[in-house]
């Protein structure tokens, strides 16, 4: 199977263009949102997750977000060893998600593809950026949050140039269209590649 992964930091519309992938046929695992899923359901990831936080992680048997990003805000440290918990259990199951798959190739998206090295897993990865302004006024938007915390996370992920210089396609998010017929145009060249 063909992976494709597709990144880029907070805000800069990874999701909008894995919903034109999707559109053309292609399956799309959201490494965040199974993420979710897995720490909600899986007993060996709520066990660590406690150990590593304690009891207050988890609330009604459900995982207690906003006290674990309190935590992880602006301390690299826990960040580095919850992710260290999380990924390995993401990654085995995003492997068995694509083994059932039966398209070309799937995409993975992932906003930390670069940050965890999951992109050496791919086949070919595209990085989605898009202007600071733009990508700041969306998140502020979206997540009801205030701009130091949306700094705290973009500071914490690669920059746009560094993504850049890994990734075999690039997408500008700038103009909903535009984006649209950037994803067409790779797809057609992933199509032709992987002839």
């Amino acid at each position: 199977m063909i992976i494709v992964g597709l990144t880029g930091g907070i805000g800069s519309g990874k999701t909008t263009v894995a919903n034109f992938f999707k559109e053309l046929g292609i399956p799309v695992y959201i490494a965040d949102v199974e993420a979710k899923k897995l720490m909600n359901k899986s007993k060996v990831l709520q066990r660590k997750i406690k150990k590593l936080f304690g009891e207050e992680a988890y609330k009604n048997n459900e995982l207690n977000r906003p006290f674990i990003a309190s935590k992880i805000f602006n301390n690299e440290i826990l960040l580095q060893e919850m992710n260290a918990i999380v990924h390995p259990k993401v990654g085995k199951h995003f492997k068995k998600w694509a083994e059932k798959q039966s398209a070309p190739y799937v995409i993975k998206e992932a906003a930390i593809l670069f940050e965890n090295n999951s992109y050496i897993q791919c086949d070919f990865v595209v990085t989605v950026i898009v202007d600071e302004e733009v990508r700041m006024q969306r998140i502020l938007e979206r997540d009801n949050t205030t701009k130091a915390k949306v700094r705290a996370i973009i500071d914490n992920q690669w920059n746009d140039e560094d993504k850049v210089k890994l990734s075999d396609f690039i997408i500008k998010n700038n103009m909903l269209k535009d984006t649209e017929n950037q994803v067409l145009e790779i797809h057609r060249k992933l199509l032709k590649k992987i002839k």
